[in-house]
């Protein structure tokens, strides 16, 4: 089995100019260095929202195998590999580059008060649900059910209300927040990547913040961010 360090190398300058297609070459014209598996690592993370080790379970040890290789070719594009082993959740964000200028691959998306409220109770159960060593799982019902307590906070009527979190729920099943569980028309699953974009810290404030919001004690704000900082927007992929 190659090293990761062996992974990424430089073809011999004979064979450039010889024309000779490199050894790892998989079609024609093919001038990429890396293996076929570890190819699809990088498109299933450029792709996003996340490489799973559960949904993707041939993928997972070949980007532990090749993490270095994986992150070198990240870099090129300015972007950073978050790796969480416990969870076996793998993404990629914008690297911090500081002062230099350079071009964003990840777009940003803003977010709706109810969108962020849903975002923030997904996470919430996440939570629970890893504490009682449980797959965690929610249905349309309970989501409109527990976002009613923001319906007075949100200004609208009730069948308004219930259309925008239907919309929400639309929004995060694109990114693969939730994911539909089979056989079943109402019930998904929460995506464990969902963990790593709010600290404790952030729920704990965030919940305080939207329980005021609820009893009529603060302003309803226009966007929250769905990682906690203090901008309008939230990372995904282009």
């Amino acid at each position: 089995m190659s090293s990761p360090e062996d992974l990424d190398y430089a073809p011999p300058a004979e064979a450039i100019a010889d024309g000779a297609p490199p050894a790892s070459a998989l079609f024609g014209g093919d001038s990429g260095e890396l293996p076929l598996d570890t190819r699809r690592v990088l498109v299933q993370l450029l792709s996003g929202p996340a490489l799973d080790g559960r949904r993707h379970a041939k993928l997972w040890p070949v980007l532990l195998r090749d993490e270095l290789a994986v992150k070198r070719r990240l870099a090129e594009l300015f972007l950073e590999l978050v790796i969480d082993r416990d969870m076996q959740v793998a993404f990629t964000r914008q690297a911090d580059t500081g002062d230099l200028e350079v071009p964003l691959l990840l777009r940003r998306a803003q977010l709706t008060f109810i969108d962020s409220v849903l975002i923030l109770y997904l996470r919430q159960r996440l939570t629970q649900a890893d504490a009682h060593g449980e797959r965690a799982v929610v249905s349309s019902e309970e989501l409109v059910e527990n976002l009613t307590l923001y319906e007075r906070a949100a200004s609208t009527d009730r069948a308004g209300f219930t259309k925008r979190v239907h919309a929400s729920v639309e929004k995060v099943k694109k990114h693969n927040i939730l994911q539909k569980i089979r056989a079943s028309d109402d019930r998904y699953e929460i995506a464990p990547t969902l963990k790593l974009l709010f600290s404790a810290e952030e729920i704990q404030t965030l919940t305080r913040l939207y329980q005021r919001m609820a009893a009529g004690e603060a302003a309803v704000p226009g966007k929250q961010p769905a990682d906690g900082d203090d901008g309008e927007d939230s990372e995904e992929k282009a």
